[in-house]
């Protein structure tokens, strides 16, 4: 088989324009930046480590009741957290807010 010969020439890439904003849009495109930069940042996962429980499916259904959804772990940290400080307002606290479907 015989090499297939094209003559196509080499072309340099063309690059984009910069769109044209209107005031508003390019208003609109700063704030964007600005907030962008100005979002806070997680905090470093380096100080954290894990506590895991056995539940009963039971125990694991009323904490998601109480929780609400997606709520859960982050319910029973600061619940566990409020009790092991000894923190009474807010476990009782933490308990009012908790709405059980029952």
């Amino acid at each position: 088989m015989s090499k297939r010969k094209t003559n196509k020439k080499a072309t340099a890439r063309k690059t984009r324009k910069p769109r044209k904003l209107s005031a508003d849009a390019a208003a609109e495109e700063i704030v964007k930046t600005v907030t962008a930069s100005e979002e806070p940042k997680k905090a470093s996962r380096d100080g954290l480590c894990v506590f895991a429980l056995r539940l009963t499916r039971e125990e694991r259904e009323a904490i998601h009741k109480a929780a609400g959804p997606a709520k859960a772990s982050k319910f029973a940290r600061t619940l566990l957290v409020a009790a092991a400080r000894n923190d009474a307002a807010a476990v009782k606290a933490i308990m009012k807010a908790a709405k059980p479907e029952a």
